[in-house]
Parts: structure tokens; C-alpha cells; sequence
């Protein structure tokens, strides 16, 4: 338990990562993995790996609408989502 943990911490305290989650906490449109590559200027595959350790860590969910998956925060995602905001801003 402790090592996923870690390994969901190392994720998140990166600048890309970050980035990733505040910008979809203040996503007012649906948004994809690509749209959320173009807008923190990242790759698209970089950025689905990611997406897919922080839907392990129960942060973000795909929803399927035929060929797209629409990404969204968990209540957890949008709990740490603030909170990461919070400290960005502070800073």
C-alpha cells in the first residue's frame, strides 16, 4: 500500500502532472486526453500514462462516448485537485 502511494505521489509533484489536474478542476467543457496534451504541452501518449496512474489512484475517470473518452476528476481528484491549487497559488 505504502509503495502506491509513493508511486501516486511522484506522479503528482510534477510540474506536467499538476498542471494536468488544476486544469481539469477548472475545465468548464468536457475535455479529452488530447485537448488536455495541447493545453499543458505535452505528448499525447505522456500524458495517457499519466491519466492512467492517476485513474489507478482513483483520481480521474474515463467516461466512454463512442470513440472518445471524456476525462473527469473523482471526488477524491477534485479534493486533491483543490488542494494542490491552493498550495500553487500560495506559492
Amino acid at each position: 500500500m505504502i509503495q502506491k502511494q509513493k508511486k501516486i505521489f511522484d506522479v503528482l509533484f510534477r510540474e506536467k502532472p499538476l498542471h494536468m489536474l488544476t486544469m481539469l478542476l477548472h475545465s468548464s467543457e468536457e475535455m479529452y486526453a488530447s485537448t488536455l496534451a495541447k493545453a499543458v504541452d505535452c505528448t499525447y501518449s505522456h500524458v495517457v500514462k499519466i491519466l492512467q496512474e492517476m485513474n489507478k489512484a482513483g483520481l480521474v475517470s474515463f467516461q466512454k462516448r463512442g470513440r472518445l473518452k471524456i476525462l473527469t476528476l473523482t471526488k477524491k481528484g477534485k479534493d486533491i485537485a483543490s488542494r494542490l491549487d491552493e498550495v500553487q497559488k500560495a506559492l
